[in-house]
């Protein structure tokens, strides 16, 4: 065990950030961790940003992470990265999806969707930048892209060493178990490699 580590997903609505966490937690506790999760899901039906934190360590007392605690910042679109960077420790790293799900205000007209969101984060601390939707699609299931997310978190986070499948199994439909561990490994593996934009 170690001390409290601290991690923050955050996306929009829809991108499957809350299974994501629920796989992390199950599978922390499975290893013999204390863990807490908080979620807010703001208006997420409606494409609005979503965020998840998870704890872990050997006691945790609360599911809360304030501005600067973060060991980790998984964002599942490039904008919540930018919009979520407060939260990070100086030493922590960012897992930044590049993917643009463009807000409601974008769509209307009334704002642009903002240039050299994923240059202007990784000037600023240690990132990893991961193209889920396109590993995602090349396995054959778009929806999987949160899995590719997780797997790079995973890999990130040094914890490896948990068998995740049992955990995946549990928690997704018996019929995409095996595209979803694909989904994971796929990640991890593009998270041992990739720092800044590729």
């Amino acid at each position: 065990m170690s001390e409290t580590k601290n991690v923050l997903l955050v996306g929009v609505g829809g991108q499957g950030t809350i299974l994501a966490s629920k796989i992390l937690s199950t599978g922390l506790l499975g290893a013999g961790y204390d863990v807490k999760m908080s979620e807010v899901h703001g208006m997420a039906q409606r494409g609005g940003s979503v965020s998840t934190q998870v704890r872990y360590g050997t006691e945790v007392f609360s599911p809360i992470i304030g501005p600067g605690e973060a060991d980790i910042l998984v964002a599942f679109e490039a904008m919540e990265a930018l919009r979520w960077l407060d939260f990070l420790k100086p030493s922590g790293v960012v897992v930044i999806n590049d993917f643009r799900i463009p807000s409601t205000p974008i769509l209307l007209g009334k704002n642009d969707y903002p240039e050299g969101v994923i240059d202007l984060v990784s000037s600023k601390v240690s990132t990893k930048v991961i193209d889920a939707a396109a590993i995602a699609a090349g396995l054959g299931n778009p929806r999987t892209m949160n899995l590719v997310l997780l797997g790079a978190l995973i890999e990130a986070m040094g914890l490896s060493g948990i068998d995740w499948t049992p955990v995946v199994a549990a928690c997704v439909k018996a019929g995409q178990v095996e595209m979803n561990m694909r989904a994971l490994e796929s990640g991890a593996a593009q998270a041992k490699t990739r720092a800044g934009r590729p």
